[in-house]
């Protein structure tokens, strides 16, 4: 009964499949089709990304790129092999272990925090870096495409008998 005041109202299914674009399109002018803009969004991503990847698709490490590596190795050896070496330098010279003690003890609170801070950053970006790297494993290099791949279409749905008892009806 609804079927037939609607045909009747607004015509065949062609006038009605007609009208429903058009109401669409109009739609569409004053509120964006949020579904269209998350695809070419998500193009957008894709193509920024296969264009980063191309940047450093054979990128290979210089002296200098070893040379900062090798930097950055060198702090946690050297806060376990400086900690170590104030036992020793307290057992061997106690008088001027003492007064470095005292001059550190004059420091202000605020300059310890502010050590604190960076050495907790610097050690948690590095935990965080290396948990990321060893998660995912290193980044691959995948073979970079000429433009960035067309969206495939959705894969088709299971049987849903009331979809194909619509379709029948039609």
């Amino acid at each position: 009964m609804i079927r037939s005041l609607f045909g009747f109202i607004f015509g065949g299914a062609r006038e009605a499949r007609a009208l429903g674009e058009t109401v669409t399109s109009v739609a569409e002018v004053f509120r964006p089709n949020a579904t269209r803009r998350l695809e070419l969004g998500h193009d957008a991503y894709r193509a920024a990304h296969a264009s980063h990847l191309a940047e450093f698709r054979y990128g290979r490490a210089g002296w200098f790129d070893s040379f900062v590596n090798g930097l950055n190795r060198l702090p946690r050896p050297m806060l376990a092999l400086g900690t170590l070496g104030l036992f020793v330098y307290a057992m061997a010279e106690p008088d001027g272990f003492a007064q470095r003690m005292q001059a550190l003890a004059l420091v202000p609170e605020p300059l310890w925090w502010l050590l604190g801070a960076v050495v907790a950053f610097y050690f948690g970006a590095r935990e965080a870096h290396h948990l990321r790297c060893t998660r995912t494993g290193p980044p691959p290099v995948p073979p970079q495409p000429a433009s960035p791949a067309p969206l495939e279409p959705p894969p088709a749905p299971a049987s849903n008998p009331a979809l194909a008892e619509w379709k029948e009806a039609r």
